[in-house]
């Protein structure tokens, strides 16, 4: 069994029993478990609240066969970071014949690695901040000369932040390097950019109204994603109608550059002066109380039942055949 991708089979649905029995699939292995099992659990409950045979599915505990074996319909991915968001587990779902949220395996791969989507978003014309890619110590010594301090290191395939650190001075930059690898092999470094931070979440095709992010913090880390009460968010943003309109599109253009579907998140630095920089396309945001999408779509007039069901709905693109 496989699944048959039509973008015209996403529609509206009525009913709640047209989904038929739902795993949302949560925890993982990755190194934002923690908080996949806090956006699997509030969107459990908001599918719950709507009439959904919705149950708590964590890959990590369970095999996915099992999938099969429980006669589950479709698949909620509330799984962050490698291995759920990175095209695996979605790659796992087409070989079970598993309709899915969100985007395929193509676009959920491109997305996670912040390398290519900085490429294929500078292709389409979405500019992005200058890069050095960290492979080897002597590439250090090239950051510094091109980028300057203060600079930025990161994972090329992390998400909420993991291992990235602000290098305020040249000696810091080797332990910074050190850090990200941890994750994984390929770091790169951006020059620091000092402006407001915006962020613009997707649902169905269409951009949600954009929110400004400010933290005491030295940037939007994980820490001021998730723990802190200080981080301010605001939306609407405080954009003009014309900047709002120009971030949309360059959110939206992004997304597709990605091959990224359904619904997802695209992270800018705005410039003083007001150029907006692509950091990066996120295709499966948080959903905890902290979270941005669930902001965006209350000002959009969707509560957070009713956003989690229009994700639902995007699995419908994809049927077995």
């Amino acid at each position: 069994m496989h699944l048959r991708y039509d973008a015209s089979k996403l529609r509206r649905v009525k009913s709640a029993a047209e989904f038929g029995r739902v795993a949302v699939l949560l925890g993982g292995s990755s190194s934002e478990r923690e908080v996949s099992l806090m956006s699997g659990k509030d969107v459990l409950a908001a599918l719950k609240s709507r009439g959904v045979d919705a149950h708590g599915f964590d890959p990590s505990l369970r095999d996915l066969t099992e999938l099969r074996t429980e006669k589950f319909q479709r698949a909620w991915i509330a799984l962050h970071g490698p291995g759920g968001e990175d095209g695996t587990v979605q790659g796992a779902l087409e070989f079970l014949g598993i309709p899915y949220t969100g985007s395929g395996v193509t676009g959920s791969a491109i997305a996670m690695d912040k390398l290519r989507t900085k490429r294929l978003a500078a292709a389409v014309g979405v500019p992005t901040p200058d890069f050095v890619v960290l492979r080897k110590e002597a590439d250090l010594k090239v950051a510094l000369k091109r980028l300057k301090v203060p600079m930025i290191v990161k994972p090329a395939s992390q998400g909420s932040s993991v291992g990235m650190t602000r290098v305020e001075k040249a000696k810091e930059l080797p332990a910074a390097w050190r850090a990200a690898t941890q994750h994984e092999p390929v770091a790169f470094a951006e020059p620091w950019i000092t402006g407001a931070e915006y962020t613009v979440s997707m649902l169905q095709g269409a951009a949600l109204p954009s929110i400004r992010i400010e933290t005491p913090r030295a940037f939007y880390d994980y820490e001021a994603k998730y723990l802190r009460a200080d981080t301010v968010k605001t939306c609407p943003s405080g954009l003009s109608a014309k900047a709002e309109r120009q971030l949309a599109q360059l959110s939206l253009a992004a997304f597709e550059a990605c091959a990224a579907e359904g619904w997802g998140r695209a992270d800018f630095m705005m410039r003083k002066g007001g150029k907006p920089l692509l950091l990066e396309v996120n295709t499966v945001p948080g959903m905890t109380d902290h979270s941005l999408v669930p902001m965006a779509a209350r000002v959009a007039g969707l509560d957070f039942g009713e956003l989690v069901w229009r994700i639902l709905e995007t699995s419908l693109v994809r049927t077995p055949c």
